[in-house]
């Protein structure tokens, strides 16, 4: 399999820092708080102003960045690839700062109020409910609820209003049109964004570079199977050209959509062998969590992805009616049948 291409080699921008991917497309790198520690931040010129995709989580660190930014590239429109609170944490706070309108998708947008404000099945408690389900201990579960809404502290608010974008819409952003890509599994409604005449395609999260995108059930959607809605969206990237210069969230601009597809697509089926085979004895997500990322989770934010991503290939493997659930003392064990 060949590799994919990094046109700007092993040199990323320092956090805070601009770099010029052309003229009028530019990468900031973003820092994070957590263990994934930056999230790139594009930047489009947009007439007498920039468009940004994403935003960045709120935190100290990401304000001060935002203010000596806007100092040279103000704000003129604010468009959020998805609901995670690395991507549309500070788009309150920059609407009420520069008034930038923000243009997201229906479905991430309602997401992200559901989240913050912890409206039903989107709620901690909910998803502490369905993690003791399958099976997740009570000290990571302890942890979890110790740590929160995590989405409120990273988003804790959105602007009152913004602009819907959909699947297949066109728009302008300076002299160049871009396109709407919609993709599933990561999240419930993530836009993607590609330019023809540039050549360009920013991912988000639906295609990064180095990992894996995590694709989680959710507890508002138990029966969900992400993991087979990922893997068909991301094969509608194939029909873009193959020098198509990938803008993802994370990592390093690369080239080598095709090559990072078949990439994806062998991985989580070598994932789901592994799974297939230890359901040879009964198994819960929690069970199978150590093996399927071959490594101890204990850090209660990346305990939250991967019992997601468990259950995920679980339910995946579960309706291709190749293992079968079944109940014991209210825990959800998986077998192969």
């Amino acid at each position: 399999m060949h590799p994919i291409h990094y046109p700007f080699g092993e040199t990323t921008p320092a956090d805070g820092q601009i770099s010029a991917i052309r003229p009028d497309v530019l990468w900031l790198r973003m820092p994070l708080p957590f263990v994934l520690n930056h999230v790139n931040i594009w930047l489009l010129k947009d007439g007498d102003g920039w468009s940004c995709v994403d935003t960045g989580v709120t935190w100290d660190k990401s304000k001060a960045i935002w203010e000596k930014v806007l100092e040279d590239y103000p704000l003129s429109r604010q468009i959020v690839t998805h609901s995670h609170p690395d991507h549309v944490g500070l788009s309150g706070w920059l609407n009420a700062k520069t008034a930038a309108p923000l243009w997201m998708t229906q479905g991430e947008y309602l997401t992200a109020l559901a989240h913050i404000h912890q409206i039903g099945n989107y709620s901690v408690d909910a998803m502490l409910a369905l993690f003791k389900r399958h099976g997740l201990d009570e000290i990571r579960l302890d942890a979890l609820k110790r740590r929160g809404n995590a989405m409120g502290v990273g988003c804790p608010i959105l602007p009152k209003t913004y602009d819907t974008i959909r699947e297949g819409c066109r728009f302008a952003i300076g002299t160049h049109e871009w396109e709407v890509i919609i993709g599933y599994g990561h999240a419930y409604e993530h836009a993607s964004l590609y330019c023809a005449d540039l050549g360009i395609l920013i991912s988000g999260d639906m295609l990064l570079p180095s990992i894996s995108t995590n694709v989680p059930v959710s507890a508002c959607y138990p029966n969900g199977n992400p993991l087979k809605d990922f893997l068909d969206s991301i094969r509608k990237f194939r029909h873009l050209p193959p020098d198509t210069l990938v803008l993802p969230s994370h990592g390093r601009p690369f080239i080598g959509i095709q090559q990072r597809v078949d990439f994806l697509e062998k991985h989580h089926q070598t994932r789901c062998d592994l799974v297939l085979s230890l359901c040879e004895q009964p198994q819960t997500a929690c069970s199978i969590m150590t093996p399927l990322f071959n490594r101890e989770i204990n850090d209660a934010h990346q305990c939250q992805f991967a019992m997601g991503e468990a259950i995920a290939h679980l339910n995946y493997l579960e309706q291709q009616s190749l293992i079968a659930p079944f109940e014991k003392d209210s825990v959800c064990y998986f077998q192969r049948m």
